[in-house]
């Protein structure tokens, strides 16, 4: 657990270093967002039934745009490959490297839900329900990009075949994301969804460390 939070520790002091790289995700997901009712227009209805839809896509645009830098630097710098030789357990150096970027890139958009709900005019009754979802799924992106990055870290321009492995696997938790959302506004039952996308988040957390550090292996090696 000493390289865990090694890991860490070093990754968080590293984004505080470069805090612009790690504001960028977060302005992107409030342009996004707030681009919608200037699109649309204020009409109330009509940004309550999409806000779910907004929300999470801008969420999911946000992460996917901060996930290079999970792996690229180290690689730049050389220091992965001092990761990879190392006798600490690589599953649990890329554990520590998701939980990083979790808390650069999905912590804040858990900070901002409040104030783009209320930009969105989403009702009260289902901002507990997305900030729920928030929790249980923005881990999820973390880990499951995770795998992505590892495979297209030697690549020079691996943005592009980053986003089309990446887009995929996101599909059903802003699927089922959404749904828990919208099931809220209209008072159905959200059990069901909150434990598929809390699944979906164990298994994501659960195989990816392990997935990410066989990629790593292959494209360093």
């Amino acid at each position: 657990m000493s390289a865990f939070t090694a890991i860490v520790r070093r990754d968080l002091v590293l984004a505080m270093r470069y805090r612009a790289e790690v504001a960028n995700p977060l302005l992107f997901f409030l342009i996004v967002v707030a681009l919608v009712p200037l699109g649309l227009g204020p009409r109330r209805e009509v940004l309550e039934l999409i806000a779910p839809g907004v929300f999470w896509i801008g969420a999911l645009l946000a992460s996917l745009l901060s996930l290079e830098r999970m792996f690229r630097t180290d690689f730049d710098d050389g220091s992965l490959e001092l990761m990879l030789i190392s006798p600490k357990p690589l599953p649990l150096i890329v554990l520590g490297k998701i939980l990083a970027h979790w808390l650069v890139t999905g912590l804040p958009l858990l900070a901002a839900a409040p104030l783009i709900a209320l930009l969105l005019g989403l009702p009260a009754k289902s901002l507990t329900v997305l900030l729920a979802t928030l929790v249980l799924g923005t881990p999820a992106l973390s880990a499951v990009g995770a795998i992505g990055v590892a495979l297209t870290v030697g690549l020079r321009r691996g943005g592009v075949l980053l986003s089309l492995l990446v887009l995929p696997l996101y599909i059903p938790v802003l699927v089922f994301a959404t749904s828990a959302v919208s099931a809220a506004a209209d008072g159905l039952p959200i059990l069901g969804h909150l434990y598929v996308i809390g699944a979906l988040a164990a298994l994501s957390i659960s195989l990816s460390p392990l997935a990410a550090a066989a990629a790593l292996r292959i494209s360093v090696g």
